[in-house]
């Protein structure tokens, strides 16, 4: 198949192609390495796949995977190019991982919101239907669940109370998916992330922060005075889902849309998480108990019943080894 990976020099982009491109498939990846975190670490991703030279708005060959892996630089709400991408390379399935991702960045920058999570996936979603692409996997999030005190989270479960604008711009990709699903016949899969983590993770992210500053000898913040618990999710397990998904869609269930939960169905309580944290690093953190964060929730929860039955979803990372490995890679890429 020949695949567009949007986010593709993002976290769960990047491993994405990876593995796709492991499994002998074509890909085109897109992203426009915005500065909303280090973007020496988007192009140092990116680089693993072969691309060294970026240009806008030009699709480049990587040197790595050859003839196999494209990628091109531009803003998924590019009304103009982004067509032009879909024009020439004639895509069987697109994976929409590209967002403007945080919860708390979203209280702050909420146009940035609209215009990449909104504006763009619009976009994503009339590209497709105008060049009968009927193959759309997309990233949603738990966020959508808000203040939902049902436990574990179901996709049954009512969703109409997001607390922050991140989560509802999630919630509106599901009912534009919805919409498109029913007027064109696109097939659309959204799948609701459970808090990834792994190497060549986000530096916004919880493990991210721990670790950095627990090994720099600084103090870690800890929300709700720790009173939190998140179904923490190992990135080659979700990667496993969202290529079942990506892959199988059109053998399995005969709804055009479609969503699931993809977690690892096991949450952990924050102070535990430090603590293997604080063994992989060999330290101590000096913990800094804090109040709610406003857009946070207490706990998540993955009931993911439904990927299991459709798609025979099983993660198989313990949070020890998947803890371990993201600290392995932290002292190897930043030399500590």
């Amino acid at each position: 198949m020949k695949i567009l990976v949007t986010g593709a020099a993002g976290f769960i982009g990047y491993h994405l192609c990876e593995k796709l491109l492991a499994l002998g498939h074509e890909v085109v990846g897109l992203d426009n390495i915005n500065d909303y975190y280090d973007v020496n670490l988007k192009l140092d991703r990116l680089k693993q796949l072969g691309i060294t030279d970026i240009r806008e708005g030009t699709l480049v060959a990587g040197t790595i995977h050859r003839d196999k892996f494209k990628f091109i630089k531009l803003n998924l709400e590019d009304r103009d190019g982004l067509p032009k991408v879909f024009d020439a390379e004639k895509f069987d399935a697109v994976c929409n991982m590209a967002a403007q991702a945080g919860v708390r960045y979203s209280i702050e920058n909420p146009f940035t919101y609209a215009e990449s999570n909104v504006m763009g996936f619009l976009n994503i979603l009339e590209t497709c239907r105008n060049y009968d692409v009927k193959n759309l996997v997309y990233a949603s999030s738990s966020s959508v669940y808000g203040l939902n005190d049902k436990i574990p989270f179901s996709t049954d479960d009512n969703v109409d109370k997001p607390i922050s604008l991140y989560a509802a711009t999630k919630k509106s990709n599901e009912l534009m998916a919805h919409t498109y699903s029913h007027l064109f016949g696109i097939k659309t899969i959204g799948l609701r992330f459970f808090t990834v983590y792994g190497p060549w993770g986000r530096p916004d992210m919880a493990i991210f922060l721990f670790t950095d500053a627990i090994l720099k000898g600084k103090s870690i913040k800890v929300f709700n005075k720790g009173n939190l618990s998140r179904d923490f999710t190992y990135i080659d397990d979700i990667v496993e889902g969202v290529v079942a998904t990506l892959l199988n869609n059109e053998k399995k269930s005969t709804s055009l849309y479609e969503i699931y939960n993809i977690g690892n169905s096991k949450p952990v309580k924050l102070l535990d998480f430090i603590t293997e944290i604080e063994r992989s690093t060999y330290k101590t953190a000096v913990k800094e108990m804090l109040p709610m964060q406003p857009g946070d929730v207490e706990k998540t929860w993955a009931d993911v019943t439904e990927l299991e039955k459709e798609y025979n979803y099983k993660p198989r990372t313990d949070i020890s080894s998947g803890v371990s490995h993201f600290v392995e890679w932290y002292r190897d890429y930043y030399k500590v």
